[in-house]
């Protein structure tokens, strides 16, 4: 009992706590308004004391360097859960588009997971990738992640955020997160597309006819019939999101330490 009460060890088990809270603080699934701040706080406790329990933690001291550690530790939970949300927002950005097309554009709903507006299709495909991950248990592989992730930054390693190569990789990340975004709507989009140029040639050929009045109709039910279709493989699509977003975080974590 006495060892795992180690005060000279304390330190690194706050520093854990940092990283687990800057973590949970904006992960998916685990930061949602829907889950009460107490069960996330003792959970965020709970794992912080198993980690604790099952890494090499140093002896440390309470000094001007901890502040600095301290706050590293937070920036990189940030960071690793901030991964994980923009590639997951992958599928809100895919409703997005498809919102656009519908015309659904001017009508948002506000998502009481998060308490920000959301497009309606996009929010509808959240809730199904959200219950992908769960199913699939994919957020057992989240905190998977934040474990293994001082096998590459250690506690008393600082983080070069200010390099060109963490530039790069931000900028790769999102320009992969839009294009699965753009693969996820364009079954839909494509669609509406060419439903936009058949009415484009009705227009031209029965000058009698009100497109715009016809038009929207016919696009919001192509749109539900493509949709309902496009779920065939809708999970695949979400799959490969998922595997994407899990080597997203590990490439930010050589980033950051330099692998």
């Amino acid at each position: 009992m006495l060892e795992i009460i180690d005060f000279t060890r304390l330190p690194a088990f706050f520093l854990i706590l940092a990283r687990l809270g800057g973590f949970f603080f904006l992960a998916p699934l685990f930061s949602y308004h829907t889950i009460p701040m107490m069960h996330r706080i003792g959970l965020v406790v709970v794992l912080a004391w198993i980690m604790y329990l099952s890494l090499d933690v140093p002896a440390m001291l309470f000094d001007g360097q901890y502040v600095l550690l301290l706050l590293k530790e937070v920036t990189i939970g940030i960071l690793l859960a901030l991964v994980a949300y923009i590639i997951l927002a992958g599928v809100q950005i895919a409703g997005g588009f498809i919102d656009f097309q519908m015309g659904f554009a001017i009508a948002n709903v506000v998502d009481p997971q998060t308490g920000v507006q959301s497009p309606i299709i996009g929010q509808y495909y959240y809730i199904f990738a959200l219950l992908l991950l769960v199913a699939t248990n994919a957020h057992h592989l989240l905190i998977d992640g934040i474990f293994y992730s001082y096998q590459f930054i250690g506690f008393q390693e600082m983080i070069p955020i200010h390099s060109e190569s963490f530039v790069q990789f931000i900028i790769v990340t999102m320009s992969g997160m839009f294009l699965l975004a753009f693969q996820i709507a364009i079954p839909i989009v494509g669609t509406l597309f060419l439903v936009d140029v058949a009415l484009g040639m009705i227009a031209r050929t029965v000058p009698q006819m009100n497109v715009f009045v016809v038009g929207l109709p016919l696009k919001i039910l192509t749109s539900f019939i493509v949709i309902f279709i496009s779920f065939s493989f809708f999970g695949l699509l979400v799959s490969g999101l998922f595997e994407y977003m899990f080597q997203t975080m590990r490439q930010l974590l050589e980033v950051l330490g330099g692998a």
